[in-house]
Parts: structure tokens; C-alpha cells; sequence
């Protein structure tokens, strides 16, 4: 069998990396989010992970880094406005905080726009 491709390498890193996170190994999560993005530099899971991960070990300028790589390949990902409010909050600059709080708040209305009338979102 071959090697897998680069993106399908470096979306399973990133999901390793996710599991290490969650049980505590921060500098494994952020090796295997290294070489995700190294495997794959368009690999927009890999770079809000490595985001939020960065984020929680209270790296803001490592966190804003990878914010600002996940915010250039999908800028329309809610997930990433959020992740990018809660940088600048914790930088001080609650304008840019505002921004992105604001634009993920505009992509959730426009989720919920997108449902079919009389069903919530969230329902099968």
C-alpha cells in the first residue's frame, strides 16, 4: 500500500494531536501539528488546532500565528472567528476581539438561515 497523501497524512496527525491534547500532552499535540503543517501547509484542521493548543498553553503570539494561517484558508469558518476573538481578548485589543466575535456571530445567523422552517438546528 502507498504512503498516504499529504493531506490525508496531515489530517490524521491532526487528529492524534487533538487526542494528545485532550488527555494533557501539549508539546506532543503541538510536534504533531508541526509536522501536519509541514505536510501539509493547507491543512486548515491542523492550523486551528495548533491555534486553540497554542491558545491554552498560553502562547498568544504562536496562537495568533497559526490563527491568522486557519483564517486565510477558510474565512468564513466560524470556528476560527471564535478562536481569533478569544486571541485578541487575551492580547488586549478588545476592537479586533469585537471583530471576530462579531463575524462568528454572523456566520451562526447565516447557519441558522440555511435550515429548512419549523426545524432547529441540531435536529436530524
Amino acid at each position: 500500500m502507498s504512503d498516504p497523501t499529504p493531506s490525508a497524512r496531515a489530517l490524521a496527525l491532526a487528529e492524534e494531536a487533538s487526542f494528545d491534547f485532550a488527555i494533557g500532552d501539549e508539546a506532543g499535540a503541538l510536534a504533531k501539528l508541526a509536522a501536519a503543517v509541514a505536510a501539509d501547509p493547507a491543512c486548515f484542521e491542523a492550523w486551528l488546532a495548533k491555534a486553540e493548543v497554542h491558545f491554552a498553553a498560553g502562547q498568544y503570539d504562536e496562537a495568533l500565528a497559526a490563527g491568522e494561517q486557519a483564517l486565510a484558508l477558510r474565512p468564513k469558518d466560524i470556528h476560527i472567528h471564535t478562536s481569533m476573538s478569544r486571541i485578541w481578548m487575551e492580547r488586549g485589543d478588545k476592537t479586533k476581539a469585537e471583530h471576530h466575535g462579531a463575524q462568528a456571530r454572523i456566520l451562526g445567523w447565516g447557519d441558522q438561515l440555511k435550515e429548512p422552517e419549523g426545524k432547529q438546528p441540531g435536529e436530524l
